[in-house]
This record gives structure tokens, C-alpha cells and sequence, in this order.
């Protein structure tokens, strides 16, 4: 065992690498969730942008083709979800799940063929001097343009609910979809506007995993990435910035556990691989202990379905 060989820089710029896919698809979560609607297709919405950014950037020899028809088939795949819970009124939990089976199914028929290619180089930030500063370098600069734009959208999305008319309207159509509907609010279209962003988000998570992360197409890939957004959503208490806290520590337990492999801790391989998932749920928990405090953050309208004529 050499504990040594573990660098904390490395360390810390590989979580941020690792985190980036599960922080896109949560962020994009959070923001449904917050519209009083639960969508338990993430799983499915990720795996569909892994694949369809993967064939895009392929195809055209264009990462940045790849990321936006990964974001494009999660928003397309989420149509489906909410033409079903919105204007069919179907159970969401039921649709969610079915949306997770079908997207894995949908991309393991469309990836048959591209099994065993490598992806176009994803661009990466790499400011000449600033990249080369100990420490900081490594951490802060250089990283591909996913890591930095997830950054932007988790700030952008605090700033709407926060500070926004747009973000109001949403929070309150969570809230109280009747109340928000009583006053005048499209609560249909703007739950269907939440639901395309979370969609779009999941597959732009879902890319930055087949491009970035693990360059290449593997069936199932995602493993349970989309279950883990959905639990880092509900115990940071539907708080973008503890959004980020969640993901960033599900990414460093598991760039830790790699690293403790290669080092040769005497731990079962068995035993590190569930460490990052047990790990992040544990901690979630306790930060959200508080269950009276946890429950006020909550949209009351969570996972109510909503009929305009009651």
C-alpha cells in the first residue's frame, strides 16, 4: 500500500471531472422538482444524451454537435413524460420509471454500432501561464468547457428562482399549482417547459459521461447516475447550491476509492466501489436531519396532479 501516489491536486481536479455528469443532470432536476413535478426518468433521460451526443460528435467530428444533440434528445425523450403526466394525467412515478426502461432500451438498440469507437477530443481550458500555476492550475484551469458550464448553470439557476419573475411563477406553480392557476398562470405549459430543461440537462449529463468522462459507448453506462441525481436533488433539500456540495462529494468518493485501488489499500474492491454511493447518501442524510426544516423546502405540490377544470 502507498498512499503517497495519491495526489490531492490530481484529486481534487478529477472530482470535478467526475461530478460534472450527475451536477448537470440533478440542476436540471431540481428545476422540475421545483415545478411540483417528480420525474424519476433521469436514469433513462441521461442514457439517451450519452448515446445520441456520442453518435452526433462522431458522426461530425464535433464535440460541440455532440453536446447540443445530447441535449436536444433529453429534451426530446422528456416530451414524452410530460405529454403523459400533463395532458394525460398519468401516474408520475409510473411514467418515470417506464421513461428510465425505454431510454435504456432505446440506447442500447442505437449504440449497437458504435461500440468500440473513440469520440472526438472534447476542447479543453488551457490558458497559457494560469494553467501552469501549482495548484491552482490544475484545479481551476484546466478543465473541458462541461466542468466550467455546469458551474454557470448551477449559478443561473440559483439566480432564476431566486431572483427572477420566471422563477417565482415556477415556484409558486410548485407550490400551489390551484393558487398558481387561479391567477392567471399556464400551469401546463410552465410544468412542460420545466420538464424539457431537466430532459435537456439530464443529456447534457449524460454526454459529458460518454465524451468526457469515460470516452467511449459502453451499453448501461450511466450505472445508476441518474438514480443518484434524483437522491442529491431530494436530501439537499431542494437547494441548488447544496445540489453542488452533493454531487462534488458523490465525485470525490469516487475518484478517492480509485485512487485507494490503485494505491492497494487491503480494502475489497467490492467494498470501495459501493463506498461512493453509501458515502453521499449517509452524508445527505445527515445534512438533511432537520426533517421539519427539510420538509418546508419541499414544493407542496410535489407529485400532485394537476386537472385545469377542478
Amino acid at each position: 500500500m502507498d498512499l503517497s501516489a495519491i495526489n490531492p491536486t490530481l484529486l481534487v481536479a478529477s472530482l470535478m471531472v467526475a461530478s460534472t455528469p450527475i451536477l448537470l443532470a440533478a440542476i436540471g432536476e431540481l428545476v422540475v422538482e421545483k415545478s411540483g413535478i417528480l420525474n424519476l426518468g433521469v436514469e433513462g433521460m441521461m442514457i439517451i444524451g450519452a448515446i445520441c451526443g456520442f453518435a452526433a460528435a462522431v458522426v461530425t467530428g464535433s464535440p460541440m454537435v455532440g453536446f447540443l444533440c445530447a441535449a436536444i434528445g433529453g429534451a426530446a425523450v422528456s416530451v414524452i413524460f410530460a405529454v403523459l403526466t400533463q395532458y394525460f394525467l398519468s401516474n408520475q412515478v409510473a411514467s418515470g420509471l417506464a421513461l428510465t426502461l425505454f431510454g435504456l432500451g432505446l440506447s442500447a438498440m442505437i449504440g449497437q454500432s458504435y461500440v468500440g469507437i473513440k469520440p472526438p477530443t472534447t476542447y479543453k481550458l488551457d490558458l497559457p501561464l494560469i494553467s501552469d500555476v501549482p495548484i491552482l492550475g490544475p484545479i481551476l484551469f484546466s478543465h473541458d468547457f462541461t466542468v466550467y458550464a455546469a458551474l454557470v448553470l448551477v449559478l443561473g439557476v440559483w439566480w432564476f428562482l431566486k431572483y427572477t419573475r420566471g422563477g417565482l411563477i415556477l415556484r409558486a406553480v410548485g407550490e400551489s399549482h390551484d393558487a398558481a392557476h387561479a391567477l392567471g398562470y399556464k400551469v401546463v405549459r410552465v410544468r412542460f417547459m420545466a420538464i424539457m430543461f431537466g430532459g435537456a440537462c439530464a443529456g447534457l449529463g449524460g454526454a459529458a459521461l460518454s465524451l468526457v468522462r469515460v470516452p467511449q459507448w459502453t451499453e448501461g453506462m450511466t450505472a445508476g447516475s441518474g438514480w443518484i441525481a434524483l437522491a442529491i436533488v431530494v436530501f439537499a433539500s431542494w437547494k441548488p447550491e447544496r445540489v453542488l456540495l452533493g454531487a462534488y462529494l458523490f465525485g470525490g468518493v469516487a475518484i478517492l476509492q480509485l485512487n485507494l485501488q490503485a494505491a492497494g489499500v487491503s480494502i475489497p474492491v467490492e467494498y470501495l466501489s459501493m463506498s461512493p454511493y453509501l458515502i453521499t447518501i449517509v452524508v445527505l442524510v445527515a445534512m438533511s436531519a432537520n426533517r421539519a426544516k427539510s420538509a418546508l423546502n419541499a414544493p407542496a405540490a410535489l407529485g400532485r396532479v394537476f386537472h385545469a377544470s377542478r
